[in-house]
């Protein structure tokens, strides 16, 4: 197949840091190509893909420096060069947010997939997927569908990560167990809860997490202060390379989102860990985790610290196998093929359970 995919220009594909939704664009696109698909990337020209890229924008937004940016200038531009090139494809596969792309390809609706990689709950997006009904949606859960039950879903399709960038690295006899966050510092995320759980049951924990200008205020004032440095400590925004041994060594993955999570990339990353979790029971958390196996799906600080022994009991190589069964990105690439082809084979039967 003939494969147009559409990335965010926020940062590059993959990401140098923090970037869920490039990180899954560039596990998809190289899957495609490994499964021999004619693969054509949109992102920033600072990506790195085996796909043929066309830049669309010198440089990602967020590690721009230049001041006075416009993201919605870059993405508007971005579409318009997939516009002229439409016929090149056979199916456009979008990942951007909030439909930004629709008015664009209302004539032929049929021919692209959409992926939204954010929740779907907004007040003005169900008003806005009404007036184009025709586009084809596929869900990363199926908890993300709730924000917007009317659409026109082809598929859900959860992540997948490459096996190979991601192994266990546990020392059964290190000194003191840890456990770790990993994500974004903010109040969804809930980090200040990630705390309490570690004080509580008498375990360190690193923190490591991007701080966005709109999560600064709640950092200064609810986290920074919780932060000793000792028991609690706050390495900043790890880089890619740095992630499997920060959390492949740890004894668990502290999850205790306070929202609809979508996805939630980090638990799975933990997983081609080897490293267990214990997740808030929210979003799609329990689609993805297998309790008691993979981890814990807790409803309180008290369950996730009453938890905490039998987490640190759980055999971290079946944690790993069922990473490898459930959430490989060669997985996730042929139920994209697979839901590519019901799409192709009969545009107007797309929507399925």
């Amino acid at each position: 197949m003939r494969i147009a995919h559409v990335a965010p220009l926020h940062e590059s594909v993959p990401p140098r840091l923090y970037g869920g939704t490039e990180r899954i664009v560039s596990y998809l696109t190289e899957g495609l190509v490994e499964l021999g698909h004619d693969v054509t990337l949109f992102a920033s020209g600072d990506t790195s893909t085996s796909a043929r890229l066309v830049p669309c924008r010198e440089r990602a937004l967020r590690l721009d420096p230049r001041p006075l940016k416009s993201e919605t200038a870059a993405h508007l531009s971005m579409l318009a060069e997939v516009r002229e090139r439409a016929r090149e494809f056979d199916i456009i596969h979008f990942h951007l947010s909030h439909f930004l792309h629709f008015p664009f390809f209302e004539h032929m609706p049929e021919r692209t997939v959409t992926t939204p990689h954010g929740r779907l709950d907004y007040v003005d997006l169900a008003p806005a997927y009404e007036r184009f009904p025709r586009f084809p949606m596929i869900s990363i859960s199926r908890s993300q569908r709730t924000g917007l039950a009317n659409a026109n879903w082809l598929a859900t399709i959860h992540h997948g990560l490459p096996t190979g960038i991601y192994e266990p690295a546990f020392e059964a006899n290190q000194p003191e167990p840890y456990l770790v966050f990993l994500g974004r510092m903010s109040r969804d995320k809930r980090p200040d809860r990630a705390i309490e759980i570690a004080l509580r049951s008498g375990l360190k924990l690193k923190l490591a997490a991007k701080i966005g200008d709109d999560d600064r205020a709640y950092f200064h004032e609810v986290v920074e202060p919780l932060i000793d440095g000792n028991r609690i400590d706050y390495v900043g925004e790890i880089m890619e390379d740095d992630k499997a041994e920060f959390l492949g060594k740890a004894a668990g993955l502290v999850f205790p989102i306070d929202w609809p999570e979508p996805f939630g990339l980090a638990v799975i990353e933990a997983m081609a860990c080897g490293t267990p979790v214990i997740v808030w029971n929210c979003g799609a958390m329990p689609e993805i985790v297998d309790q008691g196996v993979t981890g814990f799906i807790v409803d309180s600080i008290e369950d996730a610290v009453a938890s905490m022994p039998d987490l640190l009991r759980l055999d971290r190589r079946k944690v790993r196998t069922v990473f490898e069964k459930r959430f490989s990105a060669g997985r996730m690439a042929r139920d994209y093929v697979a839901a590519y082809a019901r799409l192709i084979g009969s545009p107007t039967e797309a929507r399925a359970s």
